[in-house]
């Protein structure tokens, strides 16, 4: 559905015999206002293109193409911006669920590495349940470099630190435009960038692991912190 309302679906195809649920009579009838009526097929043919759980219908699909660093130097941003920075996720889950996290939270710009870093895959786009076909992404070759550029701009950088020793809760009330930055799960954010940050906060824990996937630490600064409404 994200796929024909992004105007990136370029084919849709249906598994004769599928269960014409609700929601894929609403797949149906967006493809058809698209101009892209449903191709019938038999299901062993989606089943060749490698999709877990396809429910019967699939589509074919333009993938995004990817801001680099000269693009995203002359992206002109709103005064209330919410940019998110990626700092070392390599999988292609953990990069689609951010990104589905982003995407929902009015994030204008989802900002990764150029290397060690997680491609923009079907399984990315799959994690993101099709955030990344509205969000755009750009890869740069220096994170550190690109937050620099983004601070000349006006916009205020906060890290996330799990030592750090403020938390989102007692942390002054956020600014915009803002940069969110997320580091990798085993190793946080790399040096450099936890240097250029204006501001690094933990999300408090109360349980025993003391830990949260990458996802999900973005998901809680984003909505527990950067979309905070005002004291």
């Amino acid at each position: 559905m994200e796929a024909i309302r992004a105007g990136r679906a370029r084919r849709v195809l249906l598994a004769r015999g599928a269960h014409r649920t609700e929601g894929l009579r609403s797949v149906m009838d967006a493809a058809a206002a698209a101009g892209l009526p449903a191709e019938q097929v038999e299901r062993d043919a989606i089943d060749r293109l490698g999709l877990r759980d396809h429910q019967g219908v699939a589509a074919l699909v333009a993938a995004p193409r990817e801001m680099d660093d000269r693009a995203l130097a002359a992206l002109s941003f709103e005064p209330d911006a919410l940019v998110v920075v990626l700092d070392g996720i390599t999988d292609p889950q953990n990069l689609g669920a951010c990104a589905r996290s982003a995407e929902v939270a009015g994030a204008s710009l989802l900002v990764a590495r150029k290397r060690r870093a997680a491609p923009l895959t079907a399984a990315a786009l799959r994690a993101s349940a099709g955030a990344l076909l509205h969000l755009p992404v750009a890869r740069v070759t220096n994170l550190s470099r690109s937050l620099e550029h983004l601070r000349d701009r006006g916009f205020f950088v906060v890290g996330l630190d799990q030592n750090a020793p403020a938390n989102i809760h007692d942390a002054p009330q956020p600014s915009r435009p803002m940069v969110i930055v997320l580091g990798a799960e085993d190793v946080g954010l790399s040096r450099l960038v936890r240097e250029g940050c204006d501001l690094l906060l933990a999300i408090p824990m109360a349980g025993r692991t003391g830990s949260l996937n990458a996802a999900a630490a973005l998901a809680v600064a984003l909505f527990g912190y950067a979309l905070r409404p005002e004291r």
